[in-house]
């Protein structure tokens, strides 16, 4: 699908409001499975999400877009250059989708395989379970745009650092800092 994001009008829209439910009994984790399919039928719906997306040059712009008690989606956008750097989900299950562009994902594979490179065009989704890290990248020429779900939502991301002898931590931030 190609679609001209200067050009693609916007209208308003309100994010999904959170889901109460019983504190006495939360709600099991979405398997990846499921957070897949949540991006891919939204990626297929551009009409949700395209007149919301924004372009930042300062660095990638993103937008939750919504959040329930037991999973939430966020729509990101990239430009060339631009990426997060290795980081996990804070314990959370996800999945994402590429819905216009490439972007590039690197991610340590059990230590007999080293660093995995995937290339990512745009319909590509990679799903992941809770103790996974990678750095998402746009090493292309032009912009992308990703949809995001996770499960249960997002408390804290850590960030990483490669190294010789592996990743290191150099810092956690929480939901505040989104």
């Amino acid at each position: 699908m190609s679609i001209d994001l200067a050009t693609t009008p916007a209208a308003p829209t309100t994010p999904t409001a959170p889901v109460t439910g019983s504190p006495a009994s939360p709600r099991q984790p979405l398997s990846p499975n499921a957070l897949r399919r949540i991006v891919r039928d939204l990626a297929e719906r551009p009409e949700r999400w395209l007149h919301r997306v924004r372009l930042s040059a300062e660095d990638r712009w993103y937008e939750r877009l919504e959040l329930a008690e037991d999973y939430e989606v966020w729509l990101i956008s990239w430009l060339p250059g631009q990426s997060t750097g290795f980081h996990d989900h804070g314990g959370s299950r996800g999945a994402f989708t590429v819905a216009l562009g490439e972007l590039e994902e690197l991610a340590l594979g059990e230590l007999e395989h080293g660093l995995a490179v995937r290339r990512l065009a745009a319909g590509s989704e990679r799903a992941f379970g809770p103790q996974y890290l990678h750095d998402v990248r746009n090493t292309a020429s032009g912009p992308a745009v990703t949809l995001h779900a996770y499960s249960p939502p997002l408390s804290e991301m850590s960030h990483y650092e490669l190294r010789v002898d592996g990743l290191v931590r150099t810092s956690t931030e929480g939901p505040e800092q989104w």
